[in-house]
């Protein structure tokens, strides 16, 4: 799954989807970060989800993403929910999360 942003209407077009097969949480955010910076001026004021799907690193001992001011203004001036969806760290339980085409 990892970030998918949709429209939270019951049509729940799919709006972007950021970083392919990466279930590193850190990384998703910083690319959801990066994607607001660029792309919130196209958006309308409307309501949106983002949901990041990861797994927990195997080695984590801590740390990891942080969510700045800055990127909550943007979400919150936009409409967007932020979703966290954990996942086990299984590759079949990776697949089954991804949307269907």
């Amino acid at each position: 799954m990892p970030v998918t942003i949709y429209t939270a209407d019951d049509s729940r077009a799919e709006i972007a989807w950021l970083c392919g097969d990466d279930w590193n949480l850190p990384a998703q955010v910083s690319a959801l970060e990066a994607w607001l910076a660029q792309n919130s001026a196209a958006l309308t004021n409307a309501r949106y989800i983002a949901d990041i799907g990861f797994s927990v690193r195997s080695d984590a001992t801590g740390g990891g993403a942080a969510i700045s001011p800055e990127m909550m203004r943007s979400m919150s001036d936009l409409g967007i929910t932020l979703f966290l969806s954990e996942y086990p760290a299984t590759q079949d339980a990776r697949e089954q999360s991804r949307p269907k085409a």
